[in-house]
C-alpha cells in the first residue's frame, strides 16, 4: 500500500515538472543573474558584501518555488483566506509592537531574522483575490457590489502599509491586485476610471509624501542627479 501511495506520489511530482512553464523559470533566473552582476560590479569586482548574500537568498527562494509549485494547486485554494487573513494579523501586530528601523516601522523581530510582513501581503493579495473570483461570471464581473469586496482586499493590506510608511511596496501590492483584476475580467471603464484617479490625486498624494519618498520620485524621473 504504502509503495503505491509512493509511486503514485513520485508520478504526480514528475508531471508537475513535465508541465512546469521552464521558460519562466529561466527568465527568473536570467533576472536574477542580472541582479547578481550588478552587484558583483558595485563591489569592485567582488562577491562580498553583496552578491554572495543575494545568492545565498536567491538560493533559498528558488527552492522554495519550486517546492510550492509541486503542491496540488487546490491547497493553495483553500488556503488563500487564511494566508490573506494572516497576513492583516501580522500587519496589524507591526502597527502594535513592530522593529522600528531607519524612520519606518515595517517588521517583526524573529530574533534570528526580521519578518516583514508587507511583503507576504504581495502574494497573499493575488491568493485571496485569485480565491474571490475563482466562481465569477461575466455578470458578476459587471457588478459594483460584487468587485467592492475585492477592491477591500487589495485596499485593507495597502492602507496598513502606508501607515509604516512604506510607499513602495504600498504600490506593489495595488499593482498586483490591479492585475488581477484585469485577468479576472474586469471591465476596462474601471481601469481607465482609476488611471484618471490615480493622475488627478497626484498633487495631493504629493503634499502628504515624505521628503526621502519625493526624492525618490525625483531620481526616477531624473536618474543623473
Amino acid at each position: 500500500m504504502g509503495s503505491a501511495f509512493e509511486l503514485t506520489t513520485q508520478a504526480n511530482i514528475w508531471r508537475k515538472l513535465k508541465y512546469m512553464d521552464w521558460l519562466l523559470v529561466v527568465l527568473i533566473c536570467a533576472v536574477a543573474l542580472v541582479g547578481f552582476l550588478s552587484l558583483y560590479a558595485a563591489a569592485n569586482g567582488s562577491m562580498n558584501p553583496w552578491a554572495s548574500r543575494q545568492a545565498v537568498r536567491f538560493a533559498l527562494g528558488f527552492a522554495m518555488m519550486m517546492a510550492i509549485a509541486l503542491i496540488d494547486i487546490r491547497f493553495w485554494l483553500r488556503v488563500s483566506y487564511i494566508c490573506f487573513g494572516a497576513g492583516i494579523l501580522l500587519l496589524l501586530f507591526v502597527q502594535v509592537a513592530g522593529h522600528i528601523g531607519m524612520g519606518a516601522q515595517r517588521w517583526i523581530d524573529l530574533g534570528f531574522m526580521k519578518l516583514q510582513p508587507s511583503e507576504i501581503m504581495k502574494i497573499a493579495v493575488v491568493m485571496a483575490l485569485a480565491r474571490y473570483f475563482h466562481t465569477a461570471t461575466k455578470e458578476d464581473m459587471r457588478r459594483i457590489l460584487f468587485l467592492l469586496p475585492a477592491a477591500l482586499i487589495i485596499l485593507c493590506p495597502v492602507g496598513l502599509v502606508l501607515l509604516q510608511p512604506d510607499l513602495g511596496t504600498s504600490l506593489m501590492i495595488i499593482i498586483a491586485g490591479v492585475a488581477v483584476f484585469f485577468v479576472a475580467g474586469a471591465p476596462l471603464w474601471i481601469f481607465i476610471g482609476g488611471i484618471v484617479v490615480t493622475l488627478s490625486s497626484i498633487p495631493v498624494a504629493w503634499h502628504f509624501m515624505h521628503d526621502y519618498q519625493k526624492q525618490r520620485v525625483l531620481t526616477f524621473l531624473n536618474p543623473e542627479s
